[in-house]
């Protein structure tokens, strides 16, 4: 199959169907409606279940349950349903349970606006809901890197037992781009031995469950649950380093932020000033050793976002002091314009006072 036009919300169900997605469940809320629509009419042409739920609650607790019977199960939303939705989130990651979460990220803070924004960082990668846990968390910069991801963020979840968000904004929603259908590389993936799929009288029930009375039980899970993160942390961390060959100055963003920055990019090399980025695509695992391969030559690196500044705290944590770490960012569904962040390295650089 050649590339085809897609919406970005629409594409994104074409992934997952793809990636073997049996069962879908959410609720609408703009910018992402597109997908759900897309989902109710295609998924049972595959084979597959779609379910609008009563609300965000009753729809990630589908999750949970479709998850725990051993099905390829996904959902979508946009922030505030991802918010209602952190409670379900937190007893699937306790119950070691894969499943893809879409979040179309939209301004904030609460019901906020329809516009894009990346207001959900912290949300994503600190764990929205209760205790220690950590979600995969995947940022794709335009619809064919999207539909990779959705469909590797299947494999992901199945191989590691965990969740995987795949975080895009509104824009990577709502947008057309040209895409091609790929074969992704496929996990060596473990039976679902531990399933709830009915005994059939041949071996003991399955029980899948988040609560732990005794501490030391509560513990044990805890530790069990660290040690995997580390190995996810060691394996899965991945980024793009681009244009860094002696820059004087960096930048660090995701998703379609990383697009503006390379405009940007592009003026200052024309005004004589060599500049660099640094793209996450995993906000977790965050990439730090992507900044080993910041040259001596940069003076300081700058973080840009479509927030108030929260990957801010992972940018100096991977930079451990060997720079100056500036911020630019626009909220609540504003934009930043290329020329803006020109302006933002060269006041950093001295340029403009």
């Amino acid at each position: 199959m050649g590339k085809i036009l897609m919406k970005g919300n629409e594409a994104i169900g074409a992934a997952a169907i793809k990636a073997g997605c049996k069962c879908f469940f959410g609720y609408p809320i703009t910018p992402q409606n597109e997908l759900p629509e897309y989902m109710s009419r295609e998924l049972p042409k595959n084979g597959g279940v779609f379910l609008q739920g009563e609300s965000e609650i009753a729809s990630i607790n589908m999750v949970y349950g479709a998850a725990g019977a051993g099905a390829r199960v996904m959902t979508s939303s946009s922030s505030p349903g991802i918010a209602l939705k952190q409670e379900g989130i937190t007893y699937i990651a306790a119950c070691e349970l894969p499943c893809v979460i879409v979040n179309i990220v939209r301004g904030g803070p609460g019901l906020g606006g329809i516009q894009p924004a990346q207001s959900d960082y912290y949300q994503a990668t600190r764990g929205g809901g209760n205790g220690d846990y950590k979600l995969i968390v995947y940022a794709p910069a335009n619809l064919q890197e999207m539909i990779d991801l959705v469909q590797e963020a299947f494999e992901v979840a199945d191989y590691y037992r965990n969740p995987v968000m795949v975080m895009g904004d509104g824009m990577i929603g709502q947008m057309m781009e040209p895409i091609e259908f790929k074969e992704i590389p496929k996990r060596n993936l473990s039976p679902k031995d531990w399933a709830t799929t009915g005994t059939e009288c041949k071996r003991n029930p399955n029980i899948i469950n988040s609560l732990f009375l005794a501490p030391e039980e509560l513990e044990d899970l805890n530790i069990k649950l660290q040690k995997k993160y580390k190995k996810i942390e060691e394996n899965e961390a991945r980024y793009e380093a681009y244009s860094l060959k002696e820059s004087e100055i960096v930048f660090c963003a995701y998703g379609t932020t990383s697009r503006i920055v390379k405009n940007a990019i592009d003026i200052l090399q024309k005004e004589g000033i060599k500049a660099g980025l640094i793209r996450p695509i995993t906000l977790w695992p965050f990439p730090h050793e992507a900044f080993d391969k910041v040259p001596t030559t940069a003076k300081g690196i700058i973080s840009v976002e479509m927030s108030c500044g929260q990957m801010v705290d992972d940018v100096k944590i991977a930079s451990n002091g060997r720079w100056t770490v500036g911020f630019y960012g626009r909220s609540g569904g504003m934009v930043p314009t290329p020329q803006e962040i020109v302006n933002k390295a060269k006041e950093i650089l001295g340029g403009v006072k």
